[in-house]
């Protein structure tokens, strides 16, 4: 127990805090990298769909948020 010194509440508050802008902005940096390979990565999410389906057919979405990221 002697590596654990004791802090006040605010320490504890400063500490979180900075963690938590680092968890934000790893967050947002993965979803930057994400959202710009987007295409490849619905690609790679339907291909085995795309697969099976016959020759010159395509994907119908029935609802406006299924389409959003792949269209």
């Amino acid at each position: 127990m002697d590596e654990f010194k004791q802090q006040h509440i605010t320490e504890h508050l400063t500490e979180l805090r900075k963690c938590l802008i680092w968890a934000l902005g790893a967050v947002l940096a993965g979803f930057g990298v994400a959202y710009s390979f987007v295409q490849e990565i619905g690609n790679w999410f339907f291909k085995p769909l795309f697969d099976v389906l016959p020759a010159g057919a395509s994907l119908i979405f029935t609802s406006y948020q299924e389409a959003f990221f792949f269209i």
